[in-house]
């Protein structure tokens, strides 16, 4: 079993034709996230840059579907979605993230579209 502090997952798994992960760990929590919420939040350079300026708002990824889960090491998963993005490595603890501040991070995303005039 690994460190309360840092809680290893149980289970990746991809549901609803690839529009759903559900990502299950060891002390008991789940989440499922959506393909969408997932492409948008990747933590590839294309999508976050190297710094906070150079962050881009992904837009258009409605129905964005994961192609495949593919085991990084011992401590992630790359993630290949059906739009050809493939570079972002969600290493275990931040797929954690996303899935406690999903709500909060969702609100965020949706207001900087709004305020880019872009869509999901």
């Amino acid at each position: 079993m690994s460190d309360p502090a840092s809680p290893w997952p149980l289970e990746l798994r991809s549901m609803q034709g690839g529009r759903l992960l559900r990502v299950s760990f060891d002390d008991g929590s789940s989440f499922d996230l959506s393909a969408e919420y997932l492409r948008v939040e990747s933590p590839s350079a294309e999508v976050r840059g190297h710094s906070e300026s150079e962050r881009k708002t992904v837009s258009g990824k409605s129905n964005v579907a994961i192609r495949d889960v593919v085991p990084t090491g011992n401590y992630a998963a790359r993630l290949v979605f059906d739009d050809g993005h493939e570079t972002g490595i969600y290493t275990w603890s931040y797929l954690r993230e996303l899935g406690v501040e999903r709500e909060a991070r969702w609100t965020v995303y949706l207001a900087e579209l709004g305020k880019k005039g872009l869509r999901r």
